[in-house]
């Protein structure tokens, strides 16, 4: 590892000002967990690693809370560990999803470092990218190495030109629950949904996000529940500690009159970015929950998927674990 210094400004501002001014050389720290992973293994060298948590103020207090916002939704700091947002028991249960999926990422130890914003910027850990002898497209090479390699990890939805995976457990939920991101930069604050915070490597085969140089994710934004609003997740892992999820599902519903409303799927790890399924939702918005249903929805989320070589068997997992993930949200009894 490069040795680097550790710049701790008080304003949000100057701490966009600083890294934007040299965007290749100094890089923002808030968890650390997936940084200095990197800088290990020489991905990334910076001379400066500027502190989010020394940032003080009105903007400081908003990147370390969770708070419910006047509108009647809730507001969670970018610097909230996934440990605490796992434990908070305030959160209503219609954001059931974002809780679990908190609880099930990585381990304790993790958990209580990670921040929720590190958690949706991190890098991906396709072993192509994070091996520091190998020149893939991710890096700036000419190809993604997976294609013709060890792809058993790699995407089967939204492949191409890049075939990583997002690795971010908070992505999926948080795409289901309609949540928007709050980020700072130049002109000051501004808020996206958080599907346009994401970008396809048919974007920027070296890039993950939309944001500018220099700019900070602030603070993630949960709208306000709907009327009798029910959310779930699940994930299916090779083993459950310390590994990353071959393929998760989040489901955001309501249940009127016996029939699904205002249905929103989101897949996670199977695709470049978290993977919004609208043929789930047009599959399931207006039907009765069923076994049968959910067998159809799920077939329909995954019949655009383009598996490469050694990742077929995603298919039908993803499949199985939306499936789950209907079934929790719904209440329907799982099939004997």
């Amino acid at each position: 590892m490069n040795p680097f210094t550790l710049v701790r400004l008080p304003t949000l501002d100057s701490a966009h000002d600083h890294v934007a001014a040299e965007p290749a050389g100094r890089l923002y720290r808030a968890g650390g967990i997936d940084l200095l992973d990197r800088m290990k293994e020489g991905l990334d060298a910076p001379d400066e690693l500027v502190e989010l948590h020394a940032i003080a103020g009105e903007h400081g207090a908003r990147m370390r809370g969770i708070a419910a916002t006047e509108d009647g939704g809730w507001r969670i700091g970018s610097l909230v560990t996934l440990g605490q947002l796992a434990g908070f028991e305030d959160l209503p249960s219609a954001y059931g999803a974002l809780r679990d999926a908190a609880s099930n990422a990585a381990t304790p130890s993790i958990r209580n470092g990670a921040t929720a914003g590190g958690n949706l910027l991190q890098r991906p850990r396709c072993w192509y990218f994070r091996h520091s002898d190998l020149l893939c497209l991710k890096k700036g090479g000419y190809e993604c190495l997976a294609v013709s390699g060890d792809n058993r990890f790699n995407a089967i939805l939204g492949g191409g030109p890049s075939f990583i995976v997002h690795p971010s457990s908070l992505g999926s939920p948080l795409v289901a629950l309609g949540a928007s991101v709050t980020v700072a930069g130049a002109k000051g604050l501004r808020t996206m949904p958080i599907e346009d915070l994401f970008a396809l490597p048919t974007v920027d085969p070296t890039k993950e996000h939309t944001l500018a140089d220099g700019e900070v994710l602030v603070s993630i934004e949960l709208p306000p529940a709907l009327a009798g609003q029910r959310s779930a997740y699940h994930f299916a892992k090779e083993k459950q500690s310390q590994d990353w999820p071959l393929a998760e599902a989040s489901v955001r519903c309501t249940v009127e009159a016996g029939v699904m409303r205002e249905v929103r799927v989101a897949l996670g790890h199977v695709a470049p970015v978290p993977w919004r399924s609208k043929e789930a939702e047009d599959a399931l918005e207006g039907v009765a929950p069923s076994a049968d249903a959910f067998a159809k929805a799920a077939a329909a989320a995954l019949s655009v998927a383009k598996p490469l070589e050694g990742n077929a068997y995603k298919v039908p997992l993803a499949q199985g674990v939306l499936r789950y993930a209907l079934h929790f949200a719904t209440s329907t009894p799982l099939p004997a």
